[in-house]
């Protein structure tokens, strides 16, 4: 067998993980050239970004329609969302408590930094009524050029309901939408394609502006983070998989390594949509489930970002020398959990979330601008949990409705 053909075997996972391995050498070794690292080498991983970005929209629109239209039944729909709904804010109650958990367990080591003289401007968080009012879109067009995830899901339900409803007269649309969901999905393998080259555009760049910060003052509250986020994947992922989704957690994370890889590379849950819907498909999830659930996910799911609310909410209390009472904690988990879908589609949402979070406990908002010079490293690991939640929720309710539908059938014979 020729090197070539070894080359082509190679698979995605593996040829993601060298380019990430040789993402942080090289940004190691050009530290001192970050400035040339950012302004040559970062525009490329730029690029690669923006082309998934690009071909994420179609794949939501269309993918949900034709998920919706092979299901042929409305009840099923819904009986597939609230289950989903039900399994995001289950795990992120569950991030949450890790986090604060995990916080708590580090404050010790955690440094103390003075508090003088912070400044931080809150970005606006949107009231329950706003966000009720903007999930729903007041035209087609806009929220395709804004990537309005939750509007684009809406527009993808209700015109996937229409084509169910009209039946016979709307064949031609059926066949439209799959055709256009199959050319897009083909436009998806051919962008994936680059994707080691991606990563590590995207990544040495990271290393290099930051790779002596993470040995400074905030080492402590960063390994207190990426070890919640370890054993929220490694305990509430695992045991829902094998539990719910009927699978062995060794081949759900053996599955999952070359989305999270890439995910911790472009810190973009949405960026990485294509990729993990392309691992939920190789193990074996359902199309039809994988459709609608990943693209919910990537937009109202943020255990990893809850898990950083609870650890960051230890830290700056203990930095401005509060400690936090049981009743305070529960409100964390609380508003977090309802903060998850509140903030989704937010710019910087992570920075949104926290500052809600902070403002329930009255912990003072100045308090992120002690996280904020590293908030990029907190958001690749957060982004590997976001995105292995989303895969963990496909699984799970692909199994659930393969078990239904096996009962049905069985009922049925």
């Amino acid at each position: 067998m020729s090197s070539d053909q070894k080359r082509k075997k190679l698979p995605l996972a593996a040829q993601i993980l060298i380019a990430l391995i040789l993402a942080i050498v090289a940004g190691l070794l050009l530290q001192s050239q970050a400035e040339f690292c950012e302004a040559y080498i970062k525009p490329f991983g730029t690029i690669f970004l923006n082309l998934l970005k690009f071909i994420v929209v179609p794949i939501v629109l269309f993918s949900i329609m034709s998920g919706i239209i092979s299901m042929s039944d409305i009840r099923k729909v819904g009986s597939i969302g609230l289950k989903t709904v039900v399994y995001y804010m289950c795990t992120t109650a569950f991030a949450i408590i890790v986090g604060l958990a995990g916080g708590s367990l580090f404050k010790g080591f955690f440094p103390v930094l003075a508090t003088s003289d912070l400044t931080y401007e809150a970005a606006e968080t949107p009231s329950a009524m706003d966000t009720l009012v903007n999930i729903f879109p007041s035209n087609f067009i806009a929220p395709m050029y804004e990537s309005a995830m939750l509007q684009i899901i809406v527009i993808s339900l209700i015109l996937g309901f229409a084509i169910l409803l009209v039946g016979k007269e709307a064949e031609p649309v059926i066949t439209l939408v799959n055709g256009l969901n199959a050319v897009f999905m083909k436009c998806m393998d051919m962008i994936l394609k680059l994707s080691p080259l991606g990563v590590f555009c995207l990544l040495c760049p990271v290393v290099a502006v930051n790779g002596s910060k993470v040995l400074g003052s905030l080492a402590m509250v960063l390994l207190a983070a990426y070890v919640c986020y370890a054993v929220h994947m490694l305990v509430v992922y695992s045991t829902a998989v094998s539990t719910l989704g009927g699978m062995s957690p060794l081949k759900f994370f053996k599955g999952q390594m070359a989305a999270m890889i890439f995910a911790f590379s472009s810190a973009s849950s949405v960026g990485t949509m294509p990729i993990n819907m392309e691992g939920c498909h190789k193990m074996g999830a359902s199309k039809e489930v994988t459709s609608f659930v990943l693209p919910l996910g990537a937009t109202i799911n943020m255990d990893g970002t809850s898990i950083y609310m609870g650890v960051c909410s230890i830290f700056i209390a203990s930095c401005f020398g509060i400690d936090l009472t049981l009743t305070q904690m529960m409100t964390i988990v609380l508003t977090a959990t309802l903060a998850s879908i509140g903030t989704a589609g937010v710019p910087g949402a992570g920075m949104v979330m926290l500052t809600m979070v902070l403002t329930s406990v009255g912990l003072p908002v100045e308090g992120i601008a002690l996280v904020a010079g590293v908030d990029r490293i907190f958001d690749m690991g957060r982004t590997v949990v976001n995105i292995t939640g989303d895969a963990s929720c496909v699984m799970c309710i692909s199994n659930m409705e393969r078990k239904r539908d096996a009962k049905k059938a069985a009922a049925a014979s």
